[in-house]
């Protein structure tokens, strides 16, 4: 099975994106490093302190309604494949994703579903 390294971050889903950003930065001390738009079109900013990220993720729901985790690996492509041959449930295939900083650059990006719904994502 594939070696994971670490979590890469944590995600929520917020009702006012802007508003997040300014809370966690001036409450905790983040930085706004990074935004984009997600393939469905919503707005998913990035910020950082020290190693930690904390992915935001603006939803025309309204609110607090969801979130995930990812873990970084080394082995994207085995460790899609090994969790697949477990029978672990992709619920959005391995695809593109924009370089947060440099060393980012070609990764690719995929989620399962955990053993209680939860969102699982893999990054390499």
């Amino acid at each position: 099975m594939a070696q994971f390294r670490r979590i890469d971050h944590i995600a929520l889903h917020v009702a006012d994106i802007d508003r997040s950003i300014a809370f966690y930065e001036r409450y905790f001390g983040c930085r706004h490093y990074f935004e984009h738009r997600s393939g469905s079109g919503f707005r998913i900013a990035y910020l950082k302190i020290g190693d930690t990220v904390i992915e935001l993720v603006a939803r025309d729901e309204g609110g607090m309604n969801g979130f995930h985790f990812c873990f970084e690996t080394d082995d994207f492509d085995g460790a899609v494949a090994g969790l697949k041959a477990e029978g672990i449930a992709c619920i959005q295939e391995p695809h593109d994703t924009p370089a947060r900083e440099p060393r980012e650059e070609g990764w690719r990006r995929v989620v399962f579903r955990g053993p209680d719904g939860e969102s699982i994502e893999l990054r390499g």
